[in-house]
C-alpha cells in the first residue's frame, strides 16, 4: 500500500512513493519489479529523495536489488533527508527490484526515481527543468510516465515553454515523446517572453505563465503541418460520416450539419451525428497515403449548441475496407484519446509513432449532449522510397494450422507497420526500379562533355563583348577635340579655351548697322535674328540695353556687379592693360562652333599705317590670313567696378565718343574671303 505514481515501460519508466511530494504515511511498503530486454541492464536515477533516517535506515529506507525473487542480491540500502545521490545505480542483469519501506516518522516526502536501459546515458527525471542546464542546446532522454499531477508546465508550441516547466512533461505536451514510451528530446534555450499561453494536448494541461528570463523549445522532424481540412485542400467529397443531423428550426428552415462542416476554424455549424452512440464515425480520405502525426479537435463552437466529443478512438485503412484501431507499441488495448472539455477549446493529440494511411476515421466514445466536432489533421507527405524493406518469413506448409499461421502473419505485419516511425513499408507495383540503365549512363557521359564546352563558349562570348565595349570606349576618347556630343560644351570650353590657338576673322567691307534702342525693344528670341548676317562666322558681343536679353547665339555672359559703362581710352598713352576675357558659351549647332572675344593688343605697335594689316586674335577660315579692313580706330573699353581687367571693343565709325549719338555703327567681322590687295570701303 506504499506505491505511488508508477509507469513501467519496456525501456524506461518512473516510480514514486505514495503521496509524493507530500509526507508518506506510516507503516507502508511497496515493491517494484523492473524488467528490460534480455542482454540489457537497468540504470536507476533519483530526482528527489527525502526519507527519515532517525533510526539509521532501520524502519524507513529504500533498498535496490539485482534480480527478482528469492535469488535477488542487494545493491544498496538508502535513507536520509534531502539525500543527494551522485551518479546512477546500475544493475548487473536485465531485472531489478526496488523496495520502499516507511516506518514511524514525522516528516519526509519519500522519493521519485526514473529508470532506463544503460544505453541511455543522458537519462533525466520528470522533475528536471530547463534551468538545471546551462547549455543553449542539449539532448536528453526522458523516461516514460512523466505526465505527473504534481508537476506544472506553462506555454505551448510553437511559442515555447517557460524555463520553470518540466522538460519531459513539456515534451509530452508538445508531442515530441510518448508518456507510455519515453524518448529523446532535443532542447533549445532562448530568450523568454512576457506571456505564456495555456492549452490541452496529449492529456497534459499547460497553464498560463508570466514573464520569464528564458524559455525552451524542441527540435523536431517538422512533420506537423496541416493536411487540408481547414484550408480546403481536402474537398467536400472526401469527407463522409456514418450519419448526418438534420432538423427544422423555428422558422421552418432545415438545418443540416453535414460532414464537410467538420473543418477546424470554419465559421458555422460542425458535423453532428444523427444518433449519438459508439458506432458513429467521421471519415477523411487523404487521396493517397500520408504520414499523420496528430489531430486537433473542437466542439460545435456554437454557444446555443453545447455539443462536443470528450473521448474517441482512431482507425485507419489503406482501402477503406479493412480498418486498424490505433494502439501504442507494446500495448494490447486500443488507445483512447482525450477529447474536448468544452465546445470552443482546441485540443491536440499526437500519434507516436505516426500513422501511415490514406483513410482516417474518428470513432467518438464519449460526448456531451450530442456527437458534434470539427477537426484538422497534422502530418506531411509520405515518401515510400525511404521506407526500410521488410523481409517476411516464407509461408508455412499447408496443414490444419493454416488459419492460425495466417493470423500470426497478419499480426506480425500489423506490428511492423505500427512500430515503424518513418513510413509504410509495403511497395506498390507502380514504383519503378531505381537502378541506372545504360542509356542513362550514356546521357550522363554526354552531359559531362557538353557542359564544359558550353561553359567555354559562353566564356568566349563574354570576353568578346567586353573587348568590344572597351574598344568602343577608347574610340570615343580618341575623337576630335571639337566632337563633344555628350559633354557639357560650355563647361568644357571654360576650362580648355585658354590652351587653344586663337583665330583670326575675315572682315566684310560693308558694315552692319543697328541701334541699341531698336534691339532693346526686341524679345529674346528676336535678338539673334537682328544680329545675324548672311555669312557671319562669329557671334557679336551685345552691349547697352540688350545685356539682359542674351540668347543662345550670344557668346558673352553679362558680368555681375554694378551697371557696365563705356569710356574712350587712348591705347597709345595708357599703360598696358590686363585683358579680361568674358566667359563664352556654345553657339547652336547651325551656327559657328566657337567664338573668341575681339582683342587688339596695340601697345606694342605705336604707329600703324593705314591699310596695313594689324595683328588680330581671330583665325580666318581656311588657310588664307585675312587682311584687316578699315582705318586705325579708337577702342571702346568696358569697365567693371569690381575688376581691373578691361575688354576692348571696336568703337563706332565716325563718332567722336560713346554717348553722343543714338545709333551706333560697329565693324563686324565676316567670313567672306578677301583678296590680297586693298579694298574700297
Amino acid at each position: 500500500d506504499g506505491c505511488g505514481h508508477t509507469v513501467l515501460g519496456p525501456e524506461s519508466g518512473t516510480l514514486a512513493s505514495i503521496n509524493y511530494p507530500r509526507t508518506s504515511p506510516n507503516s507502508t511498503v511497496c515493491e517494484w519489479e523492473i524488467r528490460v530486454k534480455p542482454g540489457q541492464r537497468v540504470q536507476l536515477k533519483f530526482g528527489d529523495f527525502d526519507i527519515d533516517d532517525s533510526d539509521s535506515c532501520h524502519s524507513s529506507y529504500l533498498r535496490v536489488h539485482n534480480g527478482i525473487g528469492p535469488n535477488r542480491t542487494e545493491i544498496g540500502k538508502y535513507c536520509g533527508f534531502d539525500f543527494q545521490m551522485d551518479g546512477l545505480i546500475t544493475s548487473k542483469s536485465n531485472e531489478v527490484t526496488v523496495q520502499f519501506m516507511s516506518g514511524i516518522h514525522a516528516s519526509g516526502r519519500g522519493f521519485l526515481a526514473a529508470y532506463s536501459t544503460t544505453e541511455k546515458s543522458d537519462l533525466i527525471t520528470c522533475l528536471d527543468n530547463a534551468s538545471h542546464f546551462s547549455e543553449p542546446e542539449f539532448n536528453k532522454y526522458c523516461p516514460a510516465g512523466c505526465v505527473i499531477p504534481f508537476a506544472d508546465i506553462s506555454g505551448t508550441i510553437p511559442h515555447g515553454y517557460r524555463d520553470s516547466s518540466s522538460l519531459c512533461m513539456a515534451g509530452v505536451h508538445a508531442g515530441v515523446v510518448s508518456n507510455t514510451l519515453g524518448g529523446q528530446i532535443n532542447v533549445v534555450i532562448s530568450k523568454g517572453i512576457p506571456y505564456y499561453e495555456g492549452s490541452l494536448a496529449n492529456n497534459v494541461t499547460s497553464k498560463v505563465g508570466p514573464l520569464s528570463t528564458s524559455l525552451f523549445t524542441f527540435k523536431t522532424s517538422g512533420c506537423y503541418g496541416t493536411l487540408g481540412m481547414e484550408s480546403g485542400v481536402i474537398p467536400d467529397s472526401q469527407i463522409t460520416s456514418s450519419s448526418i443531423l438534420e432538423w427544422p428550426n423555428q422558422t421552418g428552415q432545415v438545418n443540416i450539419w453535414k460532414p464537410e462542416n467538420a473543418r477546424l476554424k470554419r465559421v458555422g455549424p460542425p458535423w453532428a451525428a444523427l444518433i449519438s452512440d459508439e458506432h458513429q464515425w467521421l471519415q477523411i480520405d487523404l487521396n493517397k497515403e500520408k504520414k499523420i502525426t496528430g489531430i486537433i479537435t473542437t466542439g460545435s463552437t456554437l454557444a446555443e449548441y453545447y455539443y462536443y466529443v470528450s473521448a474517441y478512438r482512431i482507425l485507419y485503412s489503406d482501402d477503406a475496407q479493412k480498418w486498424t484501431v490505433y494502439r501504442e507499441p507494446g500495448m494490447d488495448k486500443d488507445k483512447v484519446f482525450q477529447g474536448n472539455t468544452e465546445l470552443y477549446q482546441e485540443v491536440r493529440n499526437n500519434f507516436i509513432p505516426p500513422i501511415i494511411a490514406r483513410f482516417f476515421r474518428i470513432n467518438p466514445l464519449k460526448w456531451h449532449q450530442k456527437i458534434a466536432m470539427k477537426v484538422e489533421l497534422l502530418g506531411c507527405q509520405f515518401s515510400i522510397g525511404r521506407a526500410p524493406k521488410i523481409t517476411l518469413p516464407p509461408p508455412p506448409p499447408q496443414n490444419k494450422n493454416d488459419e492460425k499461421n495466417a493470423d500470426f502473419t497478419d499480426d506480425f505485419i500489423h506490428s511492423v507497420k505500427t512500430s515503424l516511425q518513418t513510413d509504410k513499408t509495403t511497395f506498390t507495383p507502380e514504383i519503378k526500379n531505381t537502378t541506372v540503365t545504360p542509356s542513362v549512363t550514356k546521357d550522363v557521359a554526354l552531359a559531362a562533355v557538353l557542359v564544359p564546352v558550353l561553359v567555354m563558349v559562353f566564356t568566349t562570348l563574354i570576353l568578346v563583348l567586353v573587348c568590344a565595349w572597351h574598344w568602343r570606349n577608347r574610340k570615343k576618347k580618341s575623337e576630335g577635340t571639337y566632337d563633344l556630343p555628350y559633354w557639357d560644351r560650355a563647361g568644357w570650353w571654360k576650362g580648355m579655351k585658354q590652351f587653344l590657338p586663337t583665330k583670326s576673322a575675315e572682315h566684310e567691307e560693308t558694315p552692319v548697322r543697328y541701334s541699341s534702342s531698336e534691339i532693346g525693344h526686341l524679345r529674346p528670341r528676336e535678338v539673334p535674328t537682328m544680329l545675324k548676317t548672311e555669312s557671319a562666322e562669329y557671334a557679336q558681343p551685345l552691349v547697352g540695353g540688350i545685356v539682359g536679353t542674351l540668347h543662345q547665339r550670344s557668346t558673352f555672359k553679362p558680368e555681375e556687379g554694378k551697371e557696365a559703362s563705356y569710356a574712350d581710352l587712348d591705347p597709345y598713352n595708357s599703360p598696358i592693360q590686363e585683358v579680361y576675357h568674358a566667359y563664352a558659351e556654345p553657339l547652336p549647332i547651325t551656327g559657328p562652333e566657337y567664338a573668341t572675344p575681339i582683342i587688339m593688343d596695340m601697345s606694342s605697335h605705336p604707329s600703324t599705317p593705314l591699310g596695313v594689316p594689324s595683328i588680330s586674335t581671330f583665325k580666318a577660315a581656311g588657310n588664307q590670313p585675312p587682311p584687316l579692313v578699315g582705318a586705325c580706330s579708337k577702342l571702346l573699353s568696358r569697365t567693371d567696378s569690381a575688376s581691373s581687367a578691361q575688354a576692348l571693343y571696336d568703337i563706332p565709325k565716325g563718332q567722336p565718343g560713346p554717348g553722343g549719338a543714338s545709333e551706333l555703327v560697329y565693324q563686324v567681322p565676316q567670313s567672306v574671303a578677301h583678296s590680297t590687295g586693298s579694298k574700297d570701303e
